[in-house]
């Protein structure tokens, strides 16, 4: 990441910008001129409440309750209450990750000037952020429409001193920490707490942090895929850049084009040119089709979540004194339908993996049955796939589209919702099952890898395979294999993986991690 700072309301976000954000890599400053913005559109809202004009969510209540209007005097009471009649989640706190990132994408919609946010209640939230004090936030309760509504109700109940935080790994009532730092609640100004609610940034924090995760999982499954096609003695021929320029999707090119550097002079490949064998199964023929169709739909949601990164999805808009607009920017079906999309394309990978660890244990093309030379005392590793199984079919229970059902909220005034919050949450837990299916493929393909020697595969996947080594040994016998699992998937969820093997590919002058349009995370 060059830049050292990044502008909030003003510069481009991006996935690796939020995250690098809320990990503490990359600050986040607000320029002189958003500043003037901000202020600008907070006197907007002093105007309409002086003079009066009739403005949802300023002067009237929320939802059904916009016909009824509010007093100048208690126009700064309804904003206090909303954080509190909204703060309705119920659950487990979502990860400090994700809530930071929910804090840091308020921010940056805010900061464009359009929501009559007042520059001090902003401050607050920017201290929230580069103190890491992190709001706790139920993860169940939003509905994905008129905003994530309760999780950022609580997301911004610190703001008034209510609600707890995480600070240095402990949870507290907010107003422990407020008094250590010697800071008083704030008092939310006119619109203010509709500003805070209104928005995707439950929905949108899941989905960078989606794109993310399933980047890796990808790259991960290409590198663990041939591994597996290796100990399997299978064939590069349907890598062939000649078949998939006849059906050129972006996904299946790549993946294609990533299996034949992966494969390049593996001295296995060679042992086996004339073996009479026409075609592998599909799970080793078809990686570019299934892995590249995954690649396709991580594309789609990459596109979007940038889109929503920089976009402003509160209500009322504040254009002007006299120009505001009431719309439907808070609606989340934009990334509710490409957080399904991708929860069914994590899972498929999966599934094909699956089939691999299968096909690794079936005694078959010179391995020995359940990759163990004394089985029948041993169990091999037959019940790792066991495990696969049952995540796999896990996944799959989690693939039914949240976005296609919706439940009418607000007595019928919002009719129509997204559901986008339970989208994200279950591309989540889709993304974390599979990072466990890929540990246990990549912990029998270095079993079965060893089978082949003293032939080696490429200098790549060799590097991959002496990586996992340091972590994982080869297994003569039975033992507790979940040990490795969780080893393995460490490696897999941190990228170090992923990482160490783009690095040994540099290495020989091979870029593997190019993603599309020069997407990369690092």
């Amino acid at each position: 990441m060059n830049k050292k700072t990044f502008f909030y309301g003003e510069d481009t976000l991006d996935v690796g910008q939020v995250i690098a954000m809320a990990e503490g890599g990359l600050q986040g400053s607000l320029s002189p001129a958003v500043v003037a913005k901000v202020r600008a559109s907070q006197q907007h809202v002093a105007q309409i409440v002086e003079r009066n004009i009739t403005v949802y969510g300023v002067n009237t209540g929320f939802g059904i309750l916009a016909d009824t209007r509010i007093s100048e005097e208690d126009t700064r009471i309804l904003q206090h209450k909303i954080l509190q009649s909204h703060s309705v989640g119920v659950g487990e706190p979502v990860p400090a990750g994700i809530a930071r990132m929910m804090l840091i994408t308020k921010v940056h919609a805010l900061a464009q000037g359009f929501s009559g946010i007042r520059l001090e209640t902003l401050e607050r939230i920017l201290w929230h952020i580069d103190t890491d004090v992190t709001p706790v936030v139920p993860e169940k309760g939003s509905v994905g429409a008129s905003g994530d509504l309760a999780p950022l109700a609580h997301l911004f109940l610190p703001l008034i001193g209510l609600g707890e935080v995480f600070y240095k790994g402990s949870r507290y009532p907010t107003q422990e920490i407020l008094e250590k730092f010697g800071l008083a609640p704030v008092q939310l100004g006119p619109k203010e707490g509709l500003a805070l609610i209104n928005g995707t940034q439950f929905i949108l924090a899941y989905a960078a942090s989606g794109v993310e995760r399933m980047h890796y999982c990808l790259e991960a499954a290409d590198i663990i895929g041939a591994m597996s096609l290796e100990a399997l003695t299978g064939t590069k021929a349907p890598f062939d850049e000649r078949l998939h320029r006849l059906r050129p999707f972006a996904g299946t090119s790549l993946v294609a084009q990533r299996l034949r550097l992966l494969l390049h002079d593996s001295a296995i490949m060679k042992s086996h040119v004339d073996c009479g064998r026409v075609q592998d199964p599909y799970s080793l023929r078809c990686m570019p089709q299934v892995h590249g169709a995954s690649r396709n739909a991580w594309q789609h949601l990459r596109q979007l979540t940038e889109i929503e990164l920089n976009a402003v999805t509160d209500n009322p808009i504040i254009l002007g004194e006299n120009d505001t607009i009431s719309g439907g920017n808070f609606h989340g079906q934009p990334l509710a339908l490409p957080l399904d999309y991708a929860c069914f394309a994590a899972a498929e990978i999966g599934n094909i993996s699956d089939r691999r660890c299968y096909l690794l244990l079936e005694g078959k093309w010179g391995l020995p049955l359940l990759l163990m030379s004394n089985v029948g005392l041993n169990s091999g590793f037959m019940i790792p796939q066991y495990t696969t199984a049952a995540l796999v079919t896990e996944n799959k229970t989690l693939c039914f589209p949240a976005s296609a059902d919706s439940i009418p909220t607000s007595l019928g005034q919002e009719d129509h919702v997204s559901m986008g919050s339970i989208s994200g949450r279950k591309l989540s837990r889709v993304l974390d099952n599979l990072e466990y299916i890929l540990a246990i493929e990549l912990m029998s393909a270095c079993q079965a890898i060893e089978f082949r020697r003293p032939l080696k595969s490429s200098g790549i996947l060799e590097s991959a395979h002496e990586y996992v080594r340091n972590f994982v040994g080869f297994a003569r016998e039975d033992r507790i294999f979940s040990e490795d699992i969780l080893k393995l998937r460490s490696i897999i969820r941190d990228h170090s993986f992923v990482k160490k093997v783009n690095e040994a590919a540099a290495g020989k002058g091979v870029i593997l991690n190019n993603g599309f349009d020069g997407f990369t995370i690092t």
